[in-house]
């Protein structure tokens, strides 16, 4: 199996590289970051992109491209808050346009852009999986509370990016799945200033959440192309 991790300096991206290299039938692990990490495993492969530099992601997609398909991508980046600029609002007096657009730069525009590059490279014959990190509460249908506007906003624009993404793969080859996953409140620099609010048992490391994606995504099946759905494998609401 040969796989692509984009976010591959982030908590989850390291440890779904960690777990795929463990695996007995990965062949290949191609881990990018702005910063690519450095593994003694020859199996792992780091590439170097850019969200704000859509060439980095071609020259990318073309130097991975020449190894054959990929059987699964997962993108595993995202962001929350970057202080002192980018914070979550509580309220729409707090929303400003410049903090709005790199969060949607990040959630919504990057995965959007590996799409464009990387959705080719996908295997055309087989079974294969193309996924990004979404969150519950870019669910519209589960929103309850407001706030958080650009998080929200560009977490449901993502998911129908997914969405997007699934019917035209589908067209393509009829086994292959494009989903969005819910990790969980996961131990990470995005969650931390938030974590005294989760309940007990529900902050999960990194480790936990990747093997419970990874057990969901090795469980989907064509009728699931398209879905949006939970680290416990619940489908989630759009």
């Amino acid at each position: 199996m040969r796989c692509a991790i984009f976010g591959g300096s982030g908590g989850l991206g390291q440890a779904f590289a960690s777990l795929l290299l463990a695996r007995d039938d990965v062949d290949v692990v191609h881990v990018g970051s702005r910063n690519p990490p450095v593994s003694n495993d020859v199996r792992m492969h780091p590439f170097h992109f850019d969200f704000r530099d859509e060439a980095s992601i071609e020259a990318a997609s073309q130097a991975i491209g020449e190894g054959g398909p990929l059987d699964l991508v997962i993108v595993a980046t995202g962001i929350l808050q970057r202080e002192p600029d980018v914070r979550p609002e509580r309220s729409w007096r707090a929303i400003e346009p410049a903090a709005m657009e790199e969060v949607f730069a990040i959630n919504t525009f990057g995965p959007a852009l590996i799409g464009k590059h990387f959705l080719p490279l996908m295997r055309r014959d087989g079974p294969c999986r193309f996924a990004a990190i979404s969150a519950r509460v870019g669910s519209i249908g589960d929103n309850r509370l407001g706030g958080w506007h650009s998080y929200r906003a560009s977490k449901a624009a993502l998911n129908m990016m997914m969405r997007n993404f699934a019917i035209e793969m589908g067209r393509r080859n009829r086994e292959a799945i494009v989903v969005s996953l819910h990790p969980g409140t996961v131990d990470t620099g995005l969650s931390q200033p938030f974590q005294s609010n989760v309940p007990e048992g529900k902050l999960f490391t990194p480790e936990y959440s990747a093997s419970c994606l990874l057990s969901v995504l090795d469980g989907l099946g064509p009728k699931d192309n398209g879905g949006f759905f939970a680290w416990d494998g619940q489908a989630i609401e759009w």
